[in-house]
């Protein structure tokens, strides 16, 4: 038998069964019966086998399904070892989720998809030898982190690290348009390759001059942003990786842009088909001075991108709009249209409602927090990356003149649980690091010259946490208290300063920095001031009991870290991230990414064979109380727990907001009624600014018939 011939199997009928109450009591025993009998009816009879660990390696690398260098890096004697090291740790997946999860869509399998030629072991076993790239104890130290589950790779490295044919290790890219057509040209091939090579595509045209803009003295020539995002769209339906997924993008505008409202039209679903994009997302970068705006109730001033750039001399997005506004508004030269402030909130709104965007980035928010030199002014697919970039120039023969940088994301995760397990948190977080700085090393675009050049001169990646509100659960603590908002803080410090310490021991082997890093403010040393005093030790007699094993950085620690970092220097230009990682959190049965679960058994649609229900980590009666789906929750709670861990990431977190169209009566204070309105997003949007949040991904509706609005897209982050 085969996987193609597999027909009567007892496991998706006993997993269903979990949706079936006995006695007011989730039958949860179901599942474990219906993850006993996957392997016994599905994995166990298709797995390939073979007599050695020697004979699978050799087989997998003539049959073309493994590379050989990597391979070539290890004696057999090292790889029977590290194989039989895995073994002893009798690693078990929790749920049949997690099981049919990494089999349907990780496992290596025959050609004709008719055997399995990997367990979760092989797996690990070939992501830990090709990560340490020769080195015995660090490959032995990644299989370590990832076969307990407290470190898991991105998909797209997890997925293809060790593979012959596969695709790159980065989750996805960024890349922003100057106002000419060669960039425009550039751009659109850019995107074509990057959507091929696979991940999401960031692309800001915040620089394209509007609609009806003057073209070499021709009023009215240009078309503005809009038909631009349109070429776009159809790149990625055109480049979708041989028809295995739909090529993602997503494009950001300046709330600024005078092109914003045609922007936020083109995604509604009564545009008209000449302009409407269908599959493409939209962000939208906000500076602070758009929010003093719509407090005050003014109005506001769109500022024409060309004629910025040909007063200030640089490209529109480059310009601090907060601090010019008043003399761009005063300033004759300056092309500019005038809209009421509030209007265009609502209009924000409105789109979150239907639709789920646009992204929001809290561009002057993330650029205060930015330590590096330079100016961040878009994001990626889930909003999560926020690095600085440079503009390129082009000339006719769409060659560069002038080389700008561009960013590709390395992703990385740590599971919340069971890294607080680990006997040495610190020794964890490092070999993260040294995993993630194998994929960043080794990552060359070679399509895109600008990414290529970013990636070589910054070194970055973005290790961020899954199963926060899993661990809150399991702790007794409601997500969005005091304690569990103290805890999220003092993790995130944690993962700062063990990534700190790692970079400058990187930097200080290799005798290499970061491009820049003399002008960031770790070399000045401005980046490590909060750190000086003990303000984020632990303070709860709850929080200091979880921590009373675990070292927290003192004071006196940051200090000599910075002195340590002023004197070596840091190998990554940024290092922390918090991607959604919604599949992937499956596989480790734990909640996905710091945000709270939405249901406390999740039923998931999975393709072609229905549905497939997943209780969630460590439910039971002790722990249901804690697990308040996100749908019944008051949103400022969990902008709490992310601007907690705002404060200590270098890059940005994917905050999603989760609403109801009919919200139940009690959780906002401002309400009257159920019915969800714009004033309610208007509302949670300005918390989350005051709060210092840097940028809120998808808004997801739950409606009235059981659908929801704004689910996510972006697979490469997600999984």
């Amino acid at each position: 038998m085969s996987l193609n011939e597999i027909k009567e199997v007892t496991y998706f009928k006993l997993n269903n069964e979990i949706n079936r109450p006995i006695n007011g009591q989730i039958p949860l025993h179901k599942d474990k019966e219906a993850l006993e009998a996957f392997y016994k009816e599905n994995v166990e009879p298709n797995t390939k086998k073979f007599a050695s660990i020697s004979e699978k390696m050799e087989w997998l690398i003539e049959q073309d399904y493994i590379e050989k260098p990597f391979i070539r890096k290890y004696s057999s004697t090292f790889i029977e070892k590290l194989y039989s090291f895995l073994a002893e740790q009798n690693f078990q997946f929790k749920s049949f989720m997690a099981a049919y999860k990494f089999y349907s869509q990780y496992a290596l399998k025959t050609n004709d998809g008719a055997y399995y030629l990997e367990t979760i072991e092989d797996r690990v076993a070939f992501n830990a030898l090709y990560f340490a790239d020769g080195n015995e104890e660090l490959a032995l130290d990644i299989a370590n982190e990832m076969i307990h589950q407290r470190y898991q790779p991105a998909t797209p490295s997890f997925l293809n690290a060790g593979r012959k044919r596969r695709g790159e290790l980065v989750s996805c890219f960024l890349i922003q348009v100057t106002d000419d057509m060669n960039s425009i040209g550039r751009s659109i091939n850019s995107a074509l390759q990057l959507s091929r090579i696979g991940g999401g595509v960031g692309i800001s045209l915040s620089n394209l001059r509007e609609a009806g803009s003057a073209i070499k003295g021709y009023e009215g020539a240009a078309s503005g942003v809009v038909p631009v995002m349109k070429l776009f769209e159809d790149s990625f339906s055109y480049s979708n990786q041989l028809g295995q997924r739909q090529g993602a993008g997503v494009v950001y505008l300046s709330v600024f842009h005078p092109d914003i409202i045609h922007f936020l039209s083109a995604k509604k679903e009564n545009a008209d088909e000449k302009i409407r994009v269908k599959t493409l997302s939209l962000g939208v970068t906000v500076p602070d001075k758009f929010y003093e705006l719509v407090r005050k109730n003014e109005y506001m001033y769109l500022f024409s991108p060309y004629s910025v750039e040909r007063e200030y001399g640089v490209p529109f997005n480059y310009l601090d709009i907060t601090k010019e506004y008043d003399n761009l508004v005063l300033n004759p030269n300056i092309r500019k249209t005038k809209i009421l402030a509030r209007d265009l909130e609502n209009e924000i709104s409105k789109l979150q409602q239907e639709s789920g965007y646009p992204y929001i980035v809290n561009i002057d928010t993330a650029n205060r927090a930015n330590a590096i030199d330079g100016k961040i002014v878009m994001s990626n697919l889930c909003s999560e990356i926020l690095q600085v970039q440079k503009t390129s120039v082009l000339n006719d023969a769409q060659e560069y003149v002038e080389m700008g940088t561009d960013v590709s994301c390395n992703l990385g995760s740590t599971n919340v649980v069971n890294l607080m397990d680990s006997s040495d948190f610190g020794k964890s977080v490092r070999t993260m690091v040294r995993a993630l700085t194998f994929v960043t090393d080794s990552s060359q675009i070679e399509a895109v010259p600008s990414i290529k050049k970013g990636n070589n001169e910054a070194h970055t990646f973005g290790l961020g946490a899954m199963g926060l509100h899993t661990y809150f659960a399991k702790n007794h603590m409601f997500y969005g208290s005091p304690e569990s908002v103290e805890f999220t803080s003092i993790y995130f410090m944690l993962l700062n300063y063990w990534t700190l310490v790692e970079s400058k021991n990187i930097a200080k082997e290799r005798n290499q920095t970061f491009v820049g890093f003399e002008q960031s403010k770790y070399a000045t040393g401005e980046y490590f001031d909060k750190y000086l005093t003990d303000e984020f030790s632990p303070k709860s007699n709850k929080v200091k009991e979880i921590f009373k094993d675990i070292f927290v950085p003192t004071a006196e620690d940051w200090a000599e870290l910075k002195k340590e970092i002023q004197t070596h220097g840091l190998y990554h230009q940024n290092r922390l991230a918090v991607a959604p990682n919604g599949s992937i959190s499956y596989i480790n049965d734990t909640s996905a990414s710091i945000h709270p679960i939405t249901q406390r058994v999740e039923e998931r649609q999975e393709k072609k064979i229905g549905k497939i229900y997943y209780p969630a980590a460590y439910l039971a009666n002790d722990t249901m109380a804690y697990y308040t789906s996100a749908y019944d929750m008051d949103m400022r709670k969990v902008i709490d727990v992310y601007a907690a861990a705002t404060e200590h990431v270098d890059q940005g977190l994917s905050l999603t907001l989760f609403m109801r169209s009919e919200i139940p009566r009690g959780i906002y204070e401002w309400k009257s009624d159920t019915k969800q309105t714009t004033r309610d997003l208007n509302i949670l949007r300005n918390y989350a600014f005051y709060k210092g949040v840097k940028s809120i991904y998808y808004v997801r509706t739950f409606t009235d018939d059981g659908d929801e609005v704004g689910a996510n897209q972006c697979e490469s982050c997600v999984i």
